[in-house]
């Protein structure tokens, strides 16, 4: 499954954000069932960011949510993304070289 959160940042918390960001993928990183994660602001608004996080299944990033470490780095971030549906499970991988 893929999470996928939007945040809207003022430009000059920027830093601040990515730093937090950053902390918060550190810690979710280290949990079971964790499989990448990524950062991103859009290129034609700066203001708009997402961080996208991949795990082997819900269970398993339902179950990272409840660890101690990740309530105290990685809620209070999620917990400012847009109030928008952020859970998808994965319908389709391409095919290795195909894109």
């Amino acid at each position: 499954m893929i999470v996928i959160t939007r945040h809207t940042v003022d430009p000059a918390d920027a830093e601040d954000f990515a730093a937090r960001a950053a902390e918060a993928l550190r810690v979710l990183g280290a949990r079971p069932g964790f499989v990448s994660s990524r950062v991103g602001r859009a290129a034609d608004d700066p203001r708009l960011w997402t961080v996208v996080t991949e795990w082997e299944g819900a269970g398993h990033y339902r179950r990272a949510l409840s660890d101690f470490e990740v309530k105290m780095a990685a809620v209070p971030l999620l917990s400012t993304a847009l109030d928008e549906p952020s859970a998808y499970e994965i319908v389709s991988v391409p095919t290795p070289g195909r894109g």
